[in-house]
């Protein structure tokens, strides 16, 4: 299936080719190749808009999931009866605030997209953080999906740990 990519900020300079590739890979390790997935990359003003209004957070944000199942058990894939029904939601990437993280800490624009990007499509299938149980549980995926995403790149990516210590 496919991932719709779409660039909505102006404010730092993306390479979509690269984000699409390392999208590609990360479903392919977790075996969501065959569903669609909607990736928007937006600037701190559109993020902030969107956490304000469906977390009622007033802030900007690193990534913000809407998955198509609302239900799902962390581990479980979607079981689509329709053609319609392989999609698996939409992640909203707030590149800004993902580059003032990178320039504040000295990281790859691009690695820690790739890195957020996991983290959102967990969101997706149902892994949430609202206690330390869940996010120990969402931690062990990310640190999975990441492995083998470096196993398959030769890169060196790691789970941002900062999250556990914030409501996102």
């Amino acid at each position: 299936m496919s991932v719709v990519l779409r660039n909505l900020q102006k404010v730092v300079p993306l390479r979509r080719a690269r984000l699409r590739k390392d999208v590609d890979t990360l479903r392919h390790i977790l075996g969501v190749h065959k569903f669609d997935l909607g990736i928007v990359c937006v600037d701190n003003h559109r993020i902030q808009q969107i956490n304000k209004i469906y977390r009622k957070k007033n802030v900007p944000t690193d990534v913000l999931s809407f998955p198509f199942y609302e239900d799902l058990r962390p581990g479980k894939l979607p079981c689509p009866l329709h053609r319609d029904e392989h999609n698996l939601g939409d992640i909203f990437l707030g590149v800004q605030f993902v580059m003032a993280q990178c320039k504040e800490d000295s990281l790859d624009l691009h690695g820690v997209l790739a890195v957020v990007t996991a983290h959102g499509i967990c969101h997706l299938l149902g892994y949430r953080h609202e206690t330390e149980e869940e996010w120990t549980e969402m931690l062990q995926k990310e640190s999975y999906i990441l492995s083998e995403y470096n196993r398959l790149t030769g890169r060196h990516l790691e789970p941002l740990m900062k999250r556990c210590s914030q409501d996102r």
